[in-house]
């Protein structure tokens, strides 16, 4: 049988994967013996947008299932090729988590902010990837932390400045229970050897659009067979709210999901302590069944869920008090002919210019409302630890 857990993160329309079986645990830290103690290296890169965002989901999921079940979840995020004199669009979120989970998260910001390439290199680049790095190996090393965050190592082992046999040989040997993530695009082939996780955001060209028409960088979609697609979102509405908060505003923010009905999912933990945390900021609604759809099976009940669901969330855009509206599982549930499309496009282009959307969910079709994105971002998943009956890990997996 399938959890509903397993089942949100599944394609409705193919059978049922190794991916999506197993059940998973909660993580505390690093030195904790609990079923599968082996934190797995994740790796995230690409050209396409999403991937310090799914990391960042991942820090909110874990956080938040940390809180749900009591333990102390401990995260660094260390940054590479991040110096000072730049701003970056996961600033606002790791502001918000530092904000709303005060004495979990530590950062640590390294490099110089200008663009180079190997050629153009300097010693003070080289002395900046080996202090992030010595940074790295001592958490690695202490096991105080449940999650390590090693955002842009990819491009980092690029351009040659760190040994990659140390790396490899670190990240190998990393403590049991210890999640790793590694971000940027490129990542050599040894990291992706050893690495148990390895998910590809490829990105899609989108039409240029008229800045005057409201739709330039408001409309992201975040679709395909990999991970990272929830987490993404998760990361932007963190983004959001770190924004407001930088620009001393008001950032609401509306999460919708469709197709995940009844009570379970790792993601309402996180989703959880982020209203925990900002009570006004905040809103959040499910919709559908406590059963996964087929197509060919769906019910009248399947099609009421997702018509209420959307009647929120068009009255939500059109209203212009949200400034970022994530459409969770919008993707499939128009695939399964749940929802019209006409309607969704019709919103989307009428909907004030600050409002931001976010759609996700794989789907074997792509509706026509994804020409209207600026944004295009496909997970493919080249590698999944799941398909070696590595059970999957609360907080983490899903």
């Amino acid at each position: 049988m399938v959890s509903r857990t397993e089942a949100s993160n599944k394609s409705r329309d193919t059978q049922d994967s190794p991916a999506n079986r197993g059940r998973g645990i909660g993580i505390a830290t690093a030195t904790d013996r609990q079923e599968r103690t082996h934190g797995q290296l994740h790796i995230y890169d690409g050209e396409g947008k999403g991937k310090s965002q799914a990391a960042l989901g991942v820090v909110l999921r874990t956080i938040g299932l940390g809180i749900c079940e009591k333990r102390r979840t401990r995260v660094l995020l260390l940054r590479f090729l991040k110096g000072p004199g730049r701003s970056y669009d996961e600033d606002a979120a790791i502001e918000a988590l530092q904000q709303g989970f005060p004495h979990l998260i530590d950062q640590v910001r390294t490099g110089r902010a200008d663009f180079f390439t190997a050629n153009e290199a300097t010693k003070f680049d080289l002395q900046e990837a080996k202090r992030g790095w010595d940074i790295a190996k001592g958490a690695i090393a202490s096991a105080l932390y449940s999650v390590v965050v090693l955002d842009e190592l990819n491009p980092v082992l690029d351009l040659d400045l760190l040994p990659i046999d140390d790396v490899v040989q670190t990240l190998a040997n990393r403590p049991d229970g210890m999640e790793i993530i590694v971000t940027g695009r490129g990542a050599p082939i040894p990291l992706v050897q050893i690495a148990e996780l390895h998910s590809e955001m490829r990105a899609h060209k989108r039409p240029e659009r008229d800045q005057s028409s409201g739709l330039a960088g408001a409309i992201e979609i975040y679709t395909g067979e990999g991970k990272g697609k929830s987490t993404s979102a998760l990361g932007k509405a963190l983004q959001a709210i770190g924004r407001g908060i930088s620009q001393d505003k008001s950032h609401r923010v509306l999460i919708l999901q469709w197709l995940k009905g009844g009570s379970g999912y790792t993601e309402d933990a996180a989703i959880a302590a982020l209203r925990e945390s900002y009570p006004h900021l905040v809103d959040h609604l499910r919709s559908g069944r406590d059963a996964i759809v087929w197509r060919g099976q769906q019910q009248p009940v399947d099609y009421v869920e997702a018509e209420r669901a959307w009647e929120i969330a068009r009255a939500a855009i059109s209203s212009g008090l949200y400034k970022t509206v994530i459409l969770d599982e919008l993707n499939p549930t128009v695939d399964l002919e749940l929802l019209p499309v006409e309607p969704i496009i019709q919103t989307l282009l009428r909907k004030p210019f600050e409002t931001e959307v976010i759609i996700t969910g794989r789907c074997k079709n792509q509706p026509s409302y994804f020409d209207l994105a600026s944004v295009h971002s496909e997970m493919v998943c080249h590698k999944h630890y799941a398909e070696k009956g590595v059970d999957l890990k609360r907080g983490v997996d899903y």
